[in-house]
């Protein structure tokens, strides 16, 4: 059996690479009867044009859905679009939450800019040790920075319709000529110009690789509890408050008020944001519960489909019905 990694996924079809070829493949469909979700960038077990399993994820993050990165590159956009410190803060805490190191770049440094804007951003992150670069895919200003970020590593590109992901991505190799859309003067939004997500070699040896994808999606930190978000801003974190449910808003106490001076007023504004988030989530599972019926089990060392509930007993009243024409006849 062979081993490969999925780098597109383009209707039912999994293209994976060996390393040395290209595979157009299936999925078996007893994973599809798991639920089994295949992203692009998984390694896979493939035989005879069909995916027989998947190798567990170092990384991943379900929307766009994508696997196995090494880093988040978040791109903004200095001007057109107007850098927005609340989506980039949110991006942050997304890679947080996912457990992958991110990296910020801020694209368009050749338009007209408020240079006062550069100092506010180095004040705001570099105390939280990211490394940050400052490019513009047009005037080809800082791409070699930009490269050095890349480097060896899986990446996948994050920020706005707009920003520059593409052009950056063709100013570090212009042979790949990806689809670059442009920016709306009324909404100072861009284009999705990605349709599907696919990793792509920078480099001869295939060792710099990034993983273009059309976007990420459900922003909202709508999926845990609020007294989790805290975990997603060091700045926050590094205070141990005397209650663990503590959500640094109004407690008595809290440590994190105590040391509000320390901490930017965009982030602290962003984590009240996205604890109100997490309150909806709260409130959903109250009623709802959290609990899911798997759709696989093991048997024998073995994984099998699980049938639902639902299921066996609908094939259970099936069987009934037959049994009572039978003994009717």
């Amino acid at each position: 059996m062979k081993q490969g990694q999925v780098f597109k996924i383009h209707s039912d079809f999994y293209y994976v690479d060996d390393g040395v070829n290209i595979f157009e493949c299936k999925i078996r469909e007893v994973l599809k009867k798991q639920k089994e979700k295949i992203f692009t960038g998984d390694f896979v077990n493939f035989e005879n044009g069909v995916i027989e399993s998947i190798i567990p994820r170092k990384t991943f993050i379900p929307r766009p859905g994508v696997a196995n990165i090494d880093q988040i590159i978040i791109v903004s956009a200095l001007k057109e679009p107007d850098l927005n410190l609340n989506r980039l803060n949110r991006y942050i805490a997304l890679a947080k939450y996912y457990k992958i190191p991110a990296k910020l770049c801020f694209n368009k440094s050749d338009l007209k800019w408020d240079k006062n804007l550069k100092e506010k951003i180095l004040s705001i992150y570099k105390p939280l040790n990211f490394e940050i670069v400052f490019t513009s895919a047009a005037a080809h200003a800082g791409i070699e920075e930009f490269q050095k970020l890349l480097d060896g590593k899986t990446s996948v590109l994050c920020g706005n319709s707009g920003v520059g992901k593409s052009s950056l991505i063709n100013a570090v190799n212009p042979d790949l000529n990806l689809r670059i859309g442009a920016v709306s003067a009324k909404t100072q939004n861009g284009t999705h110009t990605t349709r599907h997500c696919e990793i792509i070699k920078l480099d001869v040896q295939g060792s710099t690789r990034i993983a273009d994808t059309p976007g990420f999606s459900n922003m909202k930190f709508d999926f845990l509890l609020p007294q989790e978000v805290g975990a997603l801003f060091d700045e926050i974190a590094q205070y141990s408050c005397k209650y663990s449910n503590c959500l640094h808003i109004s407690e008595d106490g809290c440590r994190v008020l105590a040391n509000l001076a320390q901490i930017d007023e965009s982030r602290y504004a962003g984590y009240l944001e996205f604890v109100e988030e997490a309150r909806g989530y709260k409130e959903k599972i109250k009623y709802e519960g959290t609990k899911k019926e798997s759709a696989k089990k093991i048997s024998n060392n073995r994984t099998l489909a699980k049938i639902s509930g639902k299921k066996r007993q609908s094939a259970r009243n099936t069987l009934k019905q037959s049994l009572n024409k039978d003994i009717e006849v």
